[in-house]
């Protein structure tokens, strides 16, 4: 351990013995760090990354210049798919430790894949494109935007929460738990999974109380009850029999005459008992039939036209898609601000451009966002890039504005000096020359705001006096 004023080796005294600092507080913090450190690598050996994460975060608050913890992190951030965020550990090591650190290998396997990369950008920005369509209760959408995502990055932790969370809106229970499985194998004690599991485990356990509720009560015997339903049986009826009153001769024609008399009869009572009963029977199973129909018709036209309009919102939302993305990455810039500082990054890293290249990617980002933002991670790696490339990028724009200057293109001679001013605010001629492009332009009120501020902030310089000349000689031309 070294001394934190002089850099000497510490001994055992609570002074440094080169110097006389005082050191047994300072010794103090940096045990605990260390202490923090070796529990975070504990967690991460049994793959419990977000408490190796939280372990880690502490030690770096403790000690922000521990370089196997930022390198740890780093590596704990790739492996749940936050790529921006390691490359931000690992760029923040390098500058702790420039030479013999292992962040270089990592960085190096980064440039040496710049698909891999591509498809991690592209699956960020994907994540982003389902959360939106969460927000839009689209969640059909947001699951075939979800399984592309982990189809590029397969241990993108946070969307296949979002994953998980979208199938218990939708209630596919099964899916959900599956989805909850996979986060556990990636980071098994993540809070938010846990949070999930344990919600995902009330909603099934209450769906179980309600199906033994709903579970009908087996008949008993003695419950059991019988109907009994008299029925007119034609074959059982027993025919009235005609007697004559009195017995005469000619029995055999009055038989006939009985007979013929009885079936006279029955088939009077079969028409006017019988058979009204028989047809209003049928008309009563006819109309069942016809009332059946109906209501399947009914529901058959219902389905179609609750069809119709899941069809017709479907396509009204995939016709509206690309002006949705129109309007979600205009609102705050969000997306396209990720993707342009991701594609600087890559341009940097790769070295596929200049340093121009890498100044002209992150001039695209909006700079209200840049200014409101909170992201700590995005506004490390935006400053880190501007830092790297400030004096050379700065040149190459003075150059040009001179050239444009001599040329007599003023209107492009401002916009030069501008741009070599913002990555080089200690470099007075910039300014200068700013207000001399104005001048000439014949902008007088920006030429003398910009004399004004050369000498507010670089008095006693050269530049100063030579912009007081030219205030002085306005105010005589005015």
């Amino acid at each position: 351990m070294f001394c934190y004023n002089c850099g000497h080796i510490l001994t055992s005294n609570d002074f440094c013995t080169h110097c006389g600092a005082e050191v047994r507080t300072y010794k103090s913090v940096m045990l605990t760090a260390e202490r923090y450190y070796n529990i975070g690598y504990e967690r991460a050996k049994v793959r419990d990354l977000s408490g190796a994460a939280g372990a880690l975060r502490m030690c770096l608050k403790l000690n922000k210049d521990h370089v196997d913890a930022r390198n740890l992190l780093g590596l704990i951030y790739m492996e749940t798919g936050e790529i921006i965020s390691a490359l931000n550990e690992w760029i923040m090591s390098k500058n702790v430790q420039p030479k013999k650190n292992v962040a270089d290998d990592f960085l190096d396997k980064v440039r040496s894949n710049p698909t891999a990369f591509e498809e991690m950008t592209t699956a960020v920005k994907k994540y982003n494109l389902a959360l939106s369509y969460c927000y839009q209760d689209s969640m059909d959408l947001a699951v075939i935007q979800l399984r592309k995502v982990l189809s590029l990055s397969p241990k993108f932790l946070q969307a296949h929460q979002l994953l998980a969370l979208v199938y218990m809106h939708i209630e596919e229970y099964d899916k959900a738990a599956r989805e909850l499985e996979r986060c556990a194998k990636i980071d098994k004690n993540n809070t938010l999974t846990l949070h999930y599991q344990q919600e995902l485990d009330q909603i099934l356990s209450l769906n179980e109380d309600k199906k033994d509720i709903r579970k009908p009560r087996k008949k008993e015997e003695n419950d059991s009850e019988a109907y009994e339903f008299n029925t007119y049986n034609p074959s059982s009826s027993v025919e009235p029999v005609i007697k004559p009153l009195t017995v005469k001769e000619n029995t055999g024609i009055s038989t006939i005459v009985n007979i013929i008399i009885g079936c006279v009869i029955g088939i009077a009572v079969s028409l006017f008992l019988i058979m009204p009963g028989r047809i209003q029977q049928e008309s009563d199973k006819m109309n069942a039939k016809i009332t059946e129909y109906s209501e399947q018709l009914s529901s058959k036209e219902a389905d179609i036209q609750e069809k119709d309009a899941q069809i017709q919102k479907l396509e009204d939302e995939l016709d509206s898609i690309e002006e949705t993305m129109k309007g979600y990455t205009g609102a705050d810039g969000t997306l396209n601000s990720y993707g342009y500082l991701l594609t600087a990054v890559n341009l940097y890293m790769t070295g596929n451009g200049n340093s121009l290249d890498v100044a002209n990617a992150l001039a695209n980002i909006d700079e209200n966002f840049v200014a409101s933002t909170s992201d700590e991670s995005f506004l490390t790696v935006y400053n880190e890039l501007r830092s790297k490339i400030g004096a050379e990028v700065s040149k190459a724009y003075y150059d040009s504005g001179v050239t444009e200057y001599n040329s007599g293109n003023y209107s492009e001679a401002v916009r030069y000096f501008q741009m070599s001013y913002a990555y080089n605010e200690e470099d007075s001629t910039a300014l200068y020359q700013l207000g001399e492009a104005y001048y000439r332009s014949g902008d007088l009120d920006n030429a003398i705001n910009t004399y004004n501020e050369v000498i507010e902030k670089f008095p006693g310089m050269t530049n100063a006096y030579n912009a007081q000349k030219r205030l002085n000689a306005i105010e005589g031309e005015s």
